[in-house]
């Protein structure tokens, strides 16, 4: 391929699976997801190549155009990829384009898709803290006068509330949190359960837009009975006192 003919996703595609190679071609990002696609989208795809093997395909190790971004591995890195990091949603939601090893490439994917119980419930006690601390934080500021701390410390508190709300959903095991393109298109396709989607995002929009305190106090109530049926009761028992002021008064 030269300027005059760039590389395209489908040439590419179609290069890869000619070479014996390459065991796996994974598409994630927006393409990846139903009606998420606009003018803009590339096509982000992951080349897993057999442990071990060589391939010419080396030379496109970094490629990056509007159309297509490569990201060229082995299988044990792609098996470690996103295992933990910014990746794994991605992954979890990524769409198999080729398997060569008789479904092991969507074994792998789906257990990225899926944390593990007891990671899972350690995570939720340190996110359940930290929502906890930010919504904390925001009521008491807006209580002293400082209206732009209350309202940047209650953005922080949903970014922490949706780790926490995805860490905590045991059907049939906890997921990674979706970035916050994906986070409307997630809950409209798989819902929390126990959660109105429409009335959960509503209320994450007025909280951040303008960090209402007894919106926070509503929603803290209702984070604060789920938390406790699944087993971190401790951890919001830790704030003592302070947590009247979080509770709706």
């Amino acid at each position: 391929m030269n300027a005059q003919q760039p590389l395209t996703y489908d040439a590419f595609v179609e290069l890869a699976a000619a070479g014996p190679t390459v065991v796996g071609l994974v598409l994630k990002g927006s393409r990846a997801h139903e009606g998420m696609t606009t003018e803009h989208s590339d096509h982000d795809l992951y080349v897993v190549l057999a442990d071990g093997a060589t391939t010419a395909l080396a030379r496109f190790t970094g490629h990056r155009t509007p159309e297509l971004d490569l990201v060229i591995l082995s299988l044990d890195e792609f098996r470690a990829a996103g295992m933990p990091g910014f990746e794994r949603y991605a992954l979890a939601r990524a769409r198999i384009v080729l398997d060569r090893l008789d479904g092991g490439i969507a074994q792998i994917l789906a257990g990225k898709a899926r944390l593990d119980a007891d990671e899972a419930f350690r995570k939720a006690g340190e996110w359940l803290d930290a929502y906890a601390n930010s919504v904390y934080r925001s009521v008491k500021n807006d209580r002293d006068g400082h209206a732009l701390a209350a309202r940047l410390d209650a953005a922080d508190s949903i970014r922490f509330l949706l780790e926490l709300l995805f860490t905590v959903d045991r059907r049939p095991r906890p997921r990674p949190r979706p970035y916050n393109k994906y986070l409307q298109w997630e809950l409209a396709r798989f819902p929390l359960p126990g959660w109105d989607t429409g009335m959960l995002l509503d209320t994450a929009d007025r909280i951040s837009g303008m960090g209402d305190v007894s919106t926070q106090r509503r929603l803290f109530a209702q984070v604060e009975a789920v938390a406790r049926r699944a087993g971190h009761s401790a951890v919001l028992d830790a704030w003592g006192e302070d947590l009247d002021l979080m509770r709706p008064q």
